[in-house]
């Protein structure tokens, strides 16, 4: 997602305590299971090595480097290749990964001590060093939009001897943790040679290495048989990870039709994001087809452009946003009640960051009221607004006729650019060629990961005095029962000055063969641990 290019509770940075667990507990059972209950994480039988897959995704990745793009579709490809310091375990606790086990933490919040695993081999058989892991975050902090945001926090990065790293803040900053284990924009630890502006190489530590990319064909990924496992048991994206299959193949396929169709005809041994429409059909190619439900998915949100246009006056997208009906945009993309809600709550009740916050703004859907606004505003009838969207993500761009429909009724003069999803995410760098972009984000552990553009330097470039007190209050409380309410200082903000509009939640589809086992549903899928039936 975006990410596409991804939020739901905090993971308290610094050394496990009782109530960081009790609060992820809290965040576990509200959010209804995003890693899909009952699916098992762990195979109590040796599954069966060997063969390949045809993974379809929704189009073609318009990069491989997971530092430089925060697209889900890089993450999900490179995560197999690449691992970071930290990840979340199924219940969205955060659990080391490369680090041999949470940091040290010193008594002010400042200094985090993170001891390494020992005996890890990079892809060229070399081992990891503390080198490569302060050489890798150095980068992503000077490349990443998500390591930028880490980076103003950071006062030093050092290697202390061959496997260890100390990480010094100039201030507590609570979703440091979290940020490390993101796989969307990762932090990922890559070999210190193979480090460059642009990667020549992707030379990491995952238990599948870069093979070949054929663009708008495949991109192959082998088992790495050096690949060095933690010995916990798998439990989401932690624990032991083990490259069964001999070869993933990404392939994309940007029609959801020919991925459902490709399912049902068992081309595909997974099909990714499927309009939720299939869902009769899928149900009918069982059993040799399983539906994945993955609840509580994530939520589309609509990013406008503060820098530079006709939307770059907040009053101008304070019009947008009273003309906007969110209900309607979520019965357009997603049809299905069951698959979908309407709330102005970017968390869920029961959970410590559920507020109201700015909620009078949310699903107004005034077309006069909206007119009115923008005429104050010096908006002109001349001036067109920009709205890109991809069909690759079928429920954006139903989503997205919808919304040119209601500005129309409120004056506006609309363009609708419809765009492959590498297109768009590559024209959404450059402000002068949009004013609006539909996307859409996992519903994540840590308001800070999701969307980016809560940080500094993503797409939309949001830049204001209260953004940065509401979330310079909010990242620097490290007391979860505080930081919750904190939260609803920073929603109000993204009500008042509309950098983006959170339509609503979702529920995702997806498919896969029932051949294919051991594979349980995520935000950013992953086939390590799986296997293909005889």
């Amino acid at each position: 997602m975006q990410t596409s290019g991804t939020h739901l509770v905090h993971a308290q940075s610094g050394t496990p305590s009782s109530a960081r667990r009790s609060v992820l507990k809290t965040v576990a059972l509200a959010t209804a299971c995003m890693f899909a209950c009952g699916a098992g994480w762990a195979q109590s039988a040796p599954l069966p090595k060997g063969g390949a897959v045809n993974l379809a995704m929704v189009g073609e990745p318009q990069g491989l480097d997971p530092m430089v793009s925060t697209a889900d579709l890089v993450g999900t490809i490179m995560q197999h290749v690449y691992e970071p310091l930290y990840t979340f375990d199924a219940n969205w606790n955060i659990a080391p990964m490369l680090a041999e086990s949470l940091p040290a933490v010193s008594k002010d919040g400042l200094s985090y001590t993170i001891p390494l695993r020992k005996g890890v081999k990079f892809h060229n058989g070399r081992d990891l060093t503390a080198d490569d892991v302060v050489a890798s975050l150095q980068r992503w902090m000077e490349l990443s939009p998500r390591g930028k945001a880490v980076g103003k926090e950071v006062a030093s990065l050092t290697a202390k001897g061959p496997l260890s790293v100390e990480l010094k803040l100039k201030n507590p900053y609570a979703p440091l943790l979290a940020q490390l284990a993101l796989p969307s924009g990762m932090a990922a630890i890559m070999a210190k040679d193979s480090i460059a502006p642009q990667l020549k190489e992707f030379i990491g530590t995952g238990p599948y290495k870069f093979k070949e990319r054929r663009p708008d064909q495949f991109t192959v990924l082998t088992r790495y048989e050096g690949y060095a496992a933690r010995k916990e048991p798998a439990s989401g994206y932690a624990g032991k990870r083990e490259a069964v299959l001999d070869e993933l193949r990404f392939v994309p396929v940007p029609s959801a039709n020919t991925r459902v169709e490709g399912a049902l005809s068992g081309q595909f041994q997974y099909a990714d994001l499927l309009p939720v429409e299939a869902m009769g059909r899928v149900e009918k190619g069982a059993p040799a087809v399983v539906p994945i439900v993955t609840k509580n998915f994530g939520f589309p949100y609509i990013v406008f452009n503060t820098k530079e246009g006709v939307l770059a006056s907040q009053p101008v997208r304070r019009a947008v946003q009273t003309a906007v009906g969110t209900g309607e945009l979520m019965a357009a993309g997603f049809g299905d009640n069951r698959f979908f809600n309407v709330e102005p709550n970017f968390f869920p009740k029961g959970t410590p960051y559920y507020s109201d916050a700015g909620s009078k703004f949310y699903n107004e859907r005034n077309p006069q009221l909206a007119k009115d606004q923008a005429a104050k505003a010096g908006y002109s009838a001349d001036q067109t607004v920009r709205i890109m969207a991809s069909r690759q993500y079928e429920f954006h761009y139903n989503m997205a006729l919808v919304m040119a429909e209601q500005l129309k009724k409120a004056g506006f003069k609309t363009d609708l650019q419809v765009v492959d999803w590498a297109t768009l995410v590559q024209r959404r760098n450059d402000p002068k060629l949009w004013d609006v972009y539909f996307t859409h984000s996992g519903l994540l552990p840590e308001p800070m990961l999701s969307p980016p553009q809560l940080g500094d330097g993503a797409p939309g470039w949001w830049d204001s005095a209260d953004k940065k007190a509401s979330l310079s209050a909010f990242n620097q409380e490290t007391n979860p029962a505080k930081r919750g309410a904190l939260w609803g200082k920073v929603q109000q903000a993204v009500y008042d000055e509309v950098p983006f509009i959170e339509v609503g939640k979702f529920n995702s589809l997806s498919a896969r063969s029932a051949k294919l086992q051991g594979y349980t549903p995520a935000i950013w899928p992953f086939f390590w641990n799986t296997a293909l039936k005889n």
